[in-house]
């Protein structure tokens, strides 16, 4: 049986980059990954993307890793826009003093860089699935579906929406089912994204467009099930045909240029962060809807304020009040982030004409006030 102090079950960005920033203490870890924790890039971009902002950026800088992520696009301005009101939004680095809001960057190329960065480590990877958890007097007992055990002083669930840690540790969720779907794909457009993310509310959906390169983004459609799954049963071509048309055209037509996709969206909290010996962390304690793209980086946060409570308490990883500590300070900035996706949602699925005038006027007030903008902005960048 093999025994370490931490165990992190799921290779991912978010398992990978906690255990890349733990390794520089004197801990024995293993990462339990059943599927390739290397992904291969290929010359085509990847349509699981992410917003990078400049704080997690700085989490990438600190674990060196940011510098050997191949391919990531800057974006200085966010620019949102709506279709039954004339209201619109532009958000800008320059308001802030920054160079950038962040970087569009593939999923894909930042756990490779990770995975590349733990080569030099030894933190030690297992090509397997959980099958049990058994509670020990100092930890947990992990039974692996090669029948193998292994023990550990601190498990971490870092498995995703639907984290088979948390479903064997008994931890609950609170779900709020959107009866929408998130249908992406890449394209490529005949005008420039001018180093900007684009979000447009129509009266029946959201489409988010994150540049990848000056005329290549991947997409993000926010859709009602039965339109979503009208929009995926169409050509590509009468797809590109839609999704130019939904963006009035403004980069000219659209080239579908990768597999369009759809999954559905659910909001999800875990009930419990943290068990004694367990901690829920990234997409296993809570998972937002993709609007703007910032999932992880409210798992890049957890990694941040777990490691600080670990660090500033002796690298105790026995000691329950840690863990606790953990939880109460990420629990209000994740939940808020969700609330507030969920209440973007609403605002832009209701479509009476009082609403619509009151939204419309909402992001104009928002847009001409530098104090109320800055204020969403910050809370956008995780500065709040």
């Amino acid at each position: 049986m093999k025994q370490f102090d931490i165990v992190i079950v799921g290779g991912g960005m978010v398992g990978q980059a906690f255990a890349l920033n733990m390794s520089h203490h004197d801990f024995s870890i293993a990462i339990i990954e059943p599927n390739n924790p290397n992904p291969e890039l290929t010359d085509d971009f990847h349509a699981r993307v992410s917003a990078i902002t400049p704080k997690s950026e700085q989490l990438l800088n600190d674990l060196g890793v940011w510098n050997h992520i191949r391919r990531k696009q800057l974006f200085k301005s966010t620019k949102v826009w709506d279709q039954n009101s004339h209201g619109s939004i532009a958000f800008d680095a320059e308001d802030e003093n920054l160079e950038h809001l962040g970087h569009i960057v593939e999923n894909d190329a930042i756990q490779s860089a990770l995975y590349q960065c733990l080569e030099s480590t030894n933190v030690e990877f297992i090509s397997a699935k959980v099958t049990n958890l058994i509670k020990l007097e100092q930890g947990y007992e992990l039974e692996l579906d090669d029948q193998s055990l292994i023990n550990c002083h601190l498990l971490i669930g870092a498995d995703g929406a639907r984290s088979k840690v948390r479903e064997l540790a008994g931890i609950i969720t609170a779900d709020t089912d959107y009866q929408q779907k998130a249908i992406i794909c890449n394209i490529e457009s005949e005008h420039g994204f001018e180093e900007t993310t684009w979000q447009r509310f129509l009266s029946d959906s959201i489409i988010a467009l994150l540049p990848l390169s000056e005329h290549k983004a991947s997409i993000v459609w926010s859709a009602e099930n039965p339109l979503a799954d009208e929009l995926i049963q169409l050509s590509t071509l009468e797809f590109a045909k839609r999704l130019s048309a939904g963006v009035e055209y403004r980069f000219g037509e659209f080239t579908i240029t990768s597999p369009i996709q759809a999954f559905p969206l659910i909001e999800r909290s875990a009930e419990e962060y943290v068990k004694k010996h367990l901690a829920l962390i990234g997409d296993a304690a809570h998972n937002i809807h993709p609007l703007a793209g910032q999932g992880v980086n409210l798992g890049f946060s957890d990694i941040v304020e777990l490691s600080k409570q670990i660090t500033d308490n002796n690298y105790n990883l026995d000691d329950f009040m840690v863990l606790r500590k953990y939880a109460r300070a990420r629990r209000l900035d994740n939940e808020l982030m969700a609330k507030t996706m969920t209440g973007l949602n609403w605002i832009y699925k209701e479509n009476n004409e009082p609403l619509r005038w009151l939204r419309g006027f909402g992001m104009n007030v928002i847009n001409e006030n530098p104090t109320l903008k800055s204020f969403f902005q910050k809370h956008a960048l995780g500065n709040s």
